[in-house]
């Protein structure tokens, strides 16, 4: 079934609710959705660097924090 939307003639709000809903649809439905192989691979290679040394992660809320200091 196709569905058209005129995204134009949507508030942000609407928009967020609408990806809120898709979101929510898609996530009843996990077992359909399978990764692409590329996922692995990027993540064994975060997992390498972060392994030895040459990166480095901070938590979620301190990352937020940084980036409205960016902003």
């Amino acid at each position: 079934m196709a569905v058209t939307v005129d995204l134009a003639e949507m508030t942000t709000l609407d928009k967020l609710r609408l990806m809120e809903d898709l979101w929510q649809n898609l996530s009843e439905n996990e077992t359909e959705l399978v990764p692409p192989s590329w996922h692995g691979e990027v993540l064994k290679e975060r997992d390498r660097l972060i392994t030895s040394g040459e990166e480095s992660y901070i938590d979620w809320e301190a990352a937020k924090k940084q980036l409205r200091a960016e902003l």
